[in-house]
């Protein structure tokens, strides 16, 4: 990555605002288990991200998002919850959390945390209740429901990660439904009880200072009643690795009152000052989901959107139709977006297009999630330009990957352990042979590399994440004149008489901008740019303040 001109100093002063903290916000998602080992067992912990808050703060992030920290058998890693007020003793104890947020808190981060709504674990004692018998108190806990005659399972419905999505339990005589693993057993969240016993869970959470909540897979919280068999899908060119991938998902998720149970959350929510949720949306209908989950002003604040995490390639016409897909209009929610997470493959090896330098494409990727109106979330890593890693089989933990070997690319690859530190053992993360194996072009992207370097991807992170925060036009400002020709991506951002065009190339070749307007003044120059031609990944942002033309 290179600048040809120095980002500009003088960019105008942050004005207050009366939006919330989260409007607009930049958020950091941690994934505990690979950001940094407090005690040598070669697994991170809360420890661990208390002593590496100052790195998240340098980056002049709003927020951190924690991914789970409770205690779980971790067949999936952490989503599978076996006591939803409580901290895994692989990370900690409650008392290490409260020291999290309470440094978190003195440096200015707010704090949010994934909650699971949708399944539990089998070893969580609700769910030790439920199967016990058909007529305890928590025995409508689940969704249990009897074998067809034959004994075969009642529905139709898939798991995610393969299979049918019931299991037999000989205890009740019943199967129950799991649209994930079968130690996934799903919560029947159409009981009030259920709802009740969830609420608990937040206020929990609340009490001990947690500014917000993701809500994962929250789509999947409530099933068909009548347990009506889905459909087969469409024909398609795609590669199926899944008999999930056969189906319309109609019947065993997205039920309309999922919507009425996050009215509940949200007037909670509520009830304390300035708390954040959002919603993680994925499948074939998360675009009407994810406005139904955030109409108005009394459900959740947010949604989570994938249109970014599984895409092929990124283009002009990708990005405009997502963020096309949330007008600035009255009763329309707010957007939250992201390049990469835990769940997909890391964007700079999905994307770069061939011949295009990694580190340039990094830079250009970065100053465009920061100019996306909506909150923008980074994953750890992310900062510092990590790639996918290749890991082998042999090695492999993600439970999805090892049932669908090797058509499902291991999301083990975008989990591996953060480089703090390039000349120590295992790159600073851990005294020990860390959980999973290091990226091995990682060590040289490490953290106190980056640091010293006044080029690199880590400090020009921190310069674009500080003028999105004090320029109103990024943090929340409209969109306006969009161009998505070719490799050329264009659009402005607006917000009173603060005026930005911001120009991207998307591809590997030159682009002319003599038939663009590039008038004004250059605001940022990245990769080459400049106001008559973007090379590879070149980006130039223009100041127009002052005039509008919408």
């Amino acid at each position: 990555m290179t600048t040809n001109q120095p980002l500009v100093q003088d960019q105008p002063a942050a004005t207050a605002a009366p939006d919330p903290w989260w409007k607009g916000a930049a958020i950091y998602q941690v994934y505990p288990r690979s950001f940094a080992d407090s005690n040598g067992d070669g697994i991170g912990d809360l420890a661990g991200i208390t002593a590496r808050l100052d790195h998240i703060a340098s980056l002049g992030v709003d927020a951190i998002w924690l991914s789970p920290f409770y205690p779980s058998p971790m067949d999936d890693f952490g989503y599978d919850i076996a006591d939803y007020c409580d901290v895994d003793p692989i990370f900690g104890t409650l008392a290490d959390f409260d020291a999290l947020v309470a440094r978190a808190h003195a440096l200015g981060l707010k704090v949010t945390t994934d909650l699971v709504f949708a399944h539990t674990s089998d070893q969580h004692g609700w769910f030790a209740a439920s199967r016990a018998s058909k007529d305890n108190d928590r025995a409508d806990w689940y969704v249990w429901a009897d074998a067809k005659a034959d004994g075969s399972p009642p529905t139709n419905w898939q798991s995610v990660f393969g299979g049918p999505a019931w299991t037999w339990d000989a205890r009740r005589g019943q199967y129950y439904m799991h649209n994930f693993l079968a130690t996934q057993p799903q919560l029947n969240v159409h009981n009030r009880a259920v709802q009740d016993a969830l609420l608990d869970v937040v206020r929990f959470w609340l009490d001990r200072g947690v500014d917000g909540f993701r809500i994962d897979a929250i789509n999947f919280a409530m099933h068909d009643p009548d347990l009506r068999d889905n459909p087969p899908a469409p024909p398609s060119n795609k590669v199926r690795t899944r008999p999930f991938d056969f189906q319309q998902k109609i019947y065993n998720q997205s039920h309309p009152d999922i919507a009425l149970f996050l009215e509940r959350i949200r007037a909670l929510t509520d009830e304390y000052d300035g708390r954040f949720t959002v919603a993680e949306v994925g499948g074939d209908d998360a675009a009407r989901e994810m406005k139904l989950f955030t109409a108005g002003d009394h459900r959740l604040n947010s949604a989570y959107g994938f249109d970014f995490l599984y895409a092929d390639r990124l283009t002009p016409q990708l990005v405009r139709e997502a963020a096309e897909g949330w007008p600035d209009a009255p009763g329309v929610g707010w957007p939250s977006w992201a390049f990469e997470n835990h769940d997909a493959p890391r964007a700079v090896s999905r994307w770069t297009p061939a011949g295009v330098d990694p580190a340039a494409f990094a830079a250009m990727k970065m100053a465009l999630l920061c100019a996306l109106r909506g909150n923008i979330i980074l994953y750890n890593g992310e900062e510092l330009g990590l790639d996918q890693v290749d890991i082998p089989f042999d090695q492999v933990r993600d439970p999805e990957a090892r049932k669908n070997w090797p058509l499902t690319l291991s999301r083990d690859g975008a989990r591996t352990p953060l480089p703090w530190a390039a000349g120590e053992d295992h790159a600073g993360f851990s005294a020990a042979a860390p959980w999973l194996p290091l990226g091995p072009a990682h060590r040289e992207l490490a953290v106190d590399r980056q640091q010293e370097d006044a080029g690199s991807l880590l400090n020009l992170t921190r310069r674009l994440v500080a003028l999105r925060a004090a320029h109103p036009a990024l943090r929340r400002g409209r969109n306006a004149r969009w161009i998505a020709e070719g490799d050329l991506l264009g659009f402005d951002r607006i917000c009173g008489d603060r005026h930005l065009r911001c120009l991207f190339n998307l591809g590997g070749g030159t682009i002319d901008l003599a038939a663009q307007d590039a008038d004004g003044d250059v605001f940022i120059a990245l990769n080459g740019a400049g106001v008559a031609q973007l090379p590879p990944c070149g980006v130039l942002w223009l100041n127009l303040e002052g005039t509008i033309d919408a």
